[in-house]
């Protein structure tokens, strides 16, 4: 078996809502990785020693193998959904009757926001959009290049079809409206509210429908229907879904797994100039917290080769490091967590389409 990295696609069958999404994984985990060998077995008939063949059944598994499962289909699976009524609903419980309300900074995405921005004009009177000249991850405000999609003249619509009156401004003035902040990652950046110091009606959009999704309110949801949208899986049913599954694998195979539920991973795209990241966190749920919470301890490997130093000498240095923060020999190495490498590196193996692998299977990753 190869020494290096190995990260792979899952094929699994389709997963629909009330699927038991544990047994899923496990299942297609454990067809992906079994190894069936054929034996001859001695046996004796009436003395005389004869043979058959059995099946022997191995798993292609290590300690610290990395199981990732996409954020979509657990949330699926779990039947977290909100429609856009209950979108409406909310807007009006915290907004009032036929409100005016100010958008701010929404995300320029047909499957992240137009359900969203659907049930707040389903409930307000008029919206004003604040929409600079780029999105949060990047997208054009305009005509998007690559969708050919005009992203203003698309809400304007949706506004329309609900009867609310809608105005796009592309920069913020004065006016004294209630505000919905709409930016993905402002709540990592929150200031105490102004409706707390000074009784503004002002919101985020991860308390918008937080009744139903407490942890993430509506971050990270996607289009499911014209209706209906999935919500961004709550830390509860991920990491009940992590726990049993490294519990059953272990049962099963007796190795000891790291199991992720992952959503968008952290990457700029150099040509269409997006940052790859339109969900609440990478991770909403893992196990083996302690490691993927850290970050790699890994010498600059390179550098030592370009200085000259012999094999022996990396050999050794490797053999017997000890934690490298602030050493010079890590100098160069990505100072990044292993929860968002990981989520990386399982978001462009899975893709977004049709490739039909929500689950990842990476190998040798913490092979030291």
């Amino acid at each position: 078996m190869s020494k290096g990295v190995i990260s792979r696609g899952v094929s699994a069958p389709i997963i629909r809502e009330g699927d038991d999404i544990v047994k899923i994984v496990v299942d297609s985990v454990l067809n992906e990785v079994r190894n069936v060998e054929v034996v001859s077995v001695p046996y004796y008939i009436d003395g005389v020693r004869t043979h058959r063949n059995e099946e022997k059944i191995s798993y292609n598994l290590n300690n610290k193998d990395v199981i990732g499962i996409t954020e979509s289909v657990i949330a699926r699976a779990a039947g977290q959904y909100v429609s856009v009524d209950d979108i409406a609903n909310d807007i009006v419980k915290k907004y009032g009757e036929n409100p005016t309300i100010e958008l701010i900074s929404p995300i320029y995405s047909r499957n992240r926001f137009s359900m969203i921005l659907k049930g707040i004009a389903r409930a307000a009177e008029k919206l004003i959009i604040y929409m600079p000249e780029h999105d949060e991850v990047g997208n054009p405000r305009g005509v998007n290049p690559f969708t050919g999609v005009n992203i203003e003249e698309y809400y304007k619509e949706i506004c329309q079809n609900e009867n609310c009156k809608c105005v796009i401004k592309y920069e913020r003035d004065d006016e004294n409206y209630p505000v919905l902040d709409c930016r993905l990652h402002a709540a990592h950046m929150k200031l105490p509210h102004r409706r707390e110091l000074i009784n503004w009606t002002e919101y985020y959009l991860d308390e918008i429908c937080d009744d139903v999704s407490p942890d993430w309110g509506l971050l990270g949801t996607n289009k499911s229907t014209e209706e209906r949208l999935k919500l961004f899986p709550s830390r509860e049913v991920a990491q009940k879904v992590c726990d049993e599954v490294k519990a059953q694998l272990k049962k099963i195979t007796g190795k000891d797994v790291i199991v992720c539920c992952y959503g968008d991973g952290c990457f700029h795209d150099p040509v269409a100039n997006i940052w790859e990241w339109a969900d609440p966190t990478t991770m909403p749920a893992y196990t083996d917290q302690e490691l993927i919470e850290s970050t790699p301890n890994e010498i600059k490997l390179k550098a030592f080769i370009d200085e000259g130093t012999t094999e022996e000498k990396i050999k050794k240095l490797i053999s017997e490091k000890k934690d490298l923060v602030g050493s010079m020999t890590a100098q160069g190495t990505t100072p990044r967590l292993y929860r968002d490498l990981l989520a990386s590196l399982m978001d462009l193996t899975s893709g977004s389409g049709d490739r039909a692998t929500p689950i990842i299977l990476i190998q040798n990753y913490f092979r030291d």
